[in-house]
């Protein structure tokens, strides 16, 4: 793989993208994909296949450095350490959260990506999410939320937002998306929806990375390591700000403004692949 001027562009808003789209309700691999049918990036398919899932890595690592205070159960207090069992118990609900995904990503990765990878297979799921978006908020109008913070969520809750996360599964619906939909159907306020999705995804993209990696090999080239590091960095960097926009947002507004947005750009899709 060649790596000039318009490839390093091409990476640069592909860590853009990622690092605004990953946190947001919208379908980060859903966006990426679209950018590569119309902007396509010039690597072979296998490094692209690996690349789209790993660049999230530089997102994940924004997410455990803005929350370690909230992540990381241990801490040196007079000189021994001190464990926080809330956060443990938090880590606890989390791993039955990923246990659906785990399983079924494991048996269908590699089917999902070649029957549902298409232009107007994302249009679709952006379109029908958009909507389900719009029908929870107006559901929950006049139903105020029975969990407010992430210890009101208990295994069972947990592991019911963890079958929404398999759905994120096929392009275009977003991890983020459906396990914020699932969560606010089970009476989970935003913000503890929005925060736990942020866990939920650190082992989620761990653990996919890692698959990824493991079907590609390690025989990267120069230029696609290159090209995997400056995706991260941009990743990584954006989803700085994005994770505090969006908490900001969640505190003041509902979700429907991006159930609009997802509506509108598959249509959009959906009309330039029938033009």
């Amino acid at each position: 793989m060649g790596f000039d001027l318009i490839e390093f562009v091409k990476v640069m808003l592909i860590g853009i993208i990622e690092g605004i789209t990953e946190w947001l309700p919208v379908s980060s691999t859903g966006h990426m994909l679209l950018f590569d049918a119309f902007v396509p990036l010039h690597m072979t398919e296998e490094f692209k296949e690996m690349f789209f899932v790993v660049i999230q890595l530089g997102a994940i690592l924004a997410v455990v450095a803005m929350f370690w205070e909230k992540m990381f159960p241990f801490s040196l207090q007079n000189k021994k350490i001190s464990v926080d069992n809330g956060i443990i118990r938090m880590w606890c609900r989390v791993a039955a959260a990923c246990i659906p995904s785990a399983v079924l990503g494991f048996l269908l990765d590699d089917w999902l990506e070649t029957h549902f990878g298409s232009p107007l297979t994302i249009a679709a799921m952006l379109i029908l999410y958009g909507l389900a978006f719009i029908f929870v908020e107006r559901r929950n109008r006049n139903q105020p939320p029975k969990i407010f913070t992430l210890s009101g969520i208990d295994i069972k809750t947990a592991l019911i937002i963890g079958l929404f996360q398999v759905l994120s599964m096929i392009p275009g619906t977003s991890r983020s998306g459906a396990t914020i939909i699932g969560a606010l159907l089970l009476g989970v306020s935003r913000t503890a929806a929005a925060e736990f999705t942020f866990f939920l995804a650190v082992p989620t993209m761990l653990g996919a990375s890692a698959l990824k990696i493991l079907k590609f090999g390690s025989g990267f080239s120069q230029s696609e390591f290159i090209t995997l590091i400056i995706g991260m960095a941009v990743a990584f960097a954006v989803s700085m700000l994005t994770v505090k926009f969006l908490m900001d947002y969640v505190r003041k507004h509902d979700f429907k403004a991006f159930g609009v947005y997802r509506i509108v750009l598959g249509i959009a899709v959906i009309l330039i692949c029938c033009i």
